[in-house]
């Protein structure tokens, strides 16, 4: 080819191996694989801080959930008084004081039964060693043949460990009960003033985003406050159904204090997991002595088949349509809202989560986590 038609022509761009270090194209690579590095570590130091942030303040953290709950809770009744012309001021302290109200007749109802079925506890005791010490002998016995058939050393150590004293014991345990106790001291007046400023914290609320986001946060508020308060409720007609059917078989079989151990029996299956095994302990440690086998298998029978209804049948019909959560996102939610807050956390996982999928839902750039949790 000639020169002059070499020249005219123009010159190819140089490779990406021939361009200079200092090019553009170069350089706003590096600089977005940078800003993406540095964005995936901020992500992963910012979760590590609210994780360390729920755990260690986790009776803060605990306290106001639960103050939100009593509100979803109360709110109905104080709207209701509201509709009457009770102020609302005097509206939300009118439902606190009939929520202490009941929870005072139903704790010393209880107390009651309670007081009674501990007096017949060493009686229990007794009757389940008996039925213990069966199953167990023969494990004794293979213990002892195994330690004589193992050869004794010349020498033996005694190892002296120092136990705690009375007081000390006494000690931490009144400390933990008063700051239990004071941190519950807190929650009706938290559940008051929600209650008292809902209109004003939910605008102020709306108010923190952007113009462009306050709509979709006033929708995620309400669609989070209408599936607490069908959580709520849900769980609660379930664990009445559970303790009535429960309460009724028991009465059947001649549980003792069969009125007592159905109620605390029907609610302590909705515990996630494990609230057959939980369900099953208190008529079964009622029981020992005045039942026999075939009534155990019965009681076994009817724990689980009420667990399964309510999951399969009462759990759909009345939270279906609010939580639409996947069983592997409920159990990484047990899993972990049990590592930070304990039995606590387990009782606040499935509404905590299920908040959370009402906000990746209502956020177009979060719809792929909304859609991970869902089913």
């Amino acid at each position: 080819m000639p020169d002059k038609i070499r020249r005219m022509l123009p010159n190819p761009a140089p490779p990406d191996s021939a361009r200079p270090p200092d090019s553009p194209e170069v350089e706003h690579a590096s600089i977005g694989h940078v800003l993406r590095r540095n964005s995936i570590a901020n992500t992963i130091l910012a979760l590590v801080a609210i994780a360390a942030a729920l755990h260690y303040a986790q009776m803060v953290w605990i306290v106001i959930f639960i103050s939100v709950l009593l509100a979803f809770i109360l709110e109905p009744l104080v709207g209701m008084l509201e509709k009457i012309r009770i102020p609302r001021s005097w509206g939300a302290f009118i439902a606190l004081l009939a929520v202490a109200a009941v929870l005072y007749g139903v704790s010393y109802i209880f107390y009651n039964r309670a007081v009674r079925f501990s007096q017949q506890l060493p009686k229990y005791a007794a009757e389940a060693h008996q039925y213990i010490d069966k199953y167990t002998e023969k494990a004794r016995s293979l213990a002892s043949s195994a330690k004589g058939a193992t050869p004794e050393s010349g020498k033996q150590t005694i190892q002296v460990t120092q136990q705690p004293s009375l007081w000390s014991e006494i000690g931490s345990g009144l400390g933990t009960a008063t700051d239990i106790a004071l941190a519950a001291s807190f929650v009706p007046f938290l559940a008051y003033f929600m209650l008292t400023w809902k209109t004003h914290a939910r605008r102020a609320t709306v108010l923190l985003f952007p113009r462009d986001d306050r709509d979709t946060a006033y929708a995620s508020l309400g669609s989070i406050a209408d599936m607490i308060r069908a959580f709520i409720i849900g769980n609660f007609l379930v664990g009445l159904f559970n303790s009535a059917v429960s309460t009724a078989a028991f009465g059947v079989l001649g549980v003792p204090y069969f009125y007592f151990i159905g109620f605390i029996s029907g609610f302590l299956s909705l515990v996630p997991y494990l609230g057959v095994l939980l369900a099953i302990i208190p008529p079964v440690l009622s029981g020992l002595g005045t039942l026999h086998g075939m009534d155990f298998l019965f009681i076994l029978l009817t724990v689980l088949g009420l667990h399964l209804f309510s999951v399969n049948v009462l759990y759909p019909k009345f939270l279906g349509n609010r939580l639409r959560l996947n069983p592997l996102a409920v159990t990484l939610a047990l899993l972990f809202w049990g590592w930070i807050w304990g039995a606590m956390g387990l009782i606040l996982a499935i509404p905590m989560t299920a908040a959370m999928k009402v906000v990746f839902d209502h956020v177009k750039a979060l719809n792929a986590f909304g859609v991970w949790l869902g089913e």
